[in-house]
């Protein structure tokens, strides 16, 4: 990975712009990590990796949750308990 720090990223947005196009670019402010950027591209297959791990979990979840007792009409009562 293509490491750069905050002061040249400034310096050169236009370079550092085509770099993420390549490959992800971090970013150093006082040799620590402060960002990743990365293509747009890159971006939305990340995001849709995310939610579909989401997705996944929450299935799991509820499966889980049913093989426990849990139930609607139990998850409706227990919600109202709440109010």
């Amino acid at each position: 990975m293509t490491e750069i720090s905050a002061t040249q990223a400034k310096q050169q947005f236009a370079a550092l712009l085509d770099a993420a196009q390549r490959g992800p670019v971090r970013i150093q402010r006082h040799q620590r990590d402060v960002a990743v950027l990365v293509s747009a591209e890159e971006y939305e297959e990340i995001r849709k990796l995310r939610a579909e791990q989401l997705i996944r979990l929450t299935e799991e979840t509820s499966r889980y949750a049913e093989s426990k007792g849990m139930t609607d009409e139990l998850l409706e009562q227990l919600l109202a308990d709440e109010e």
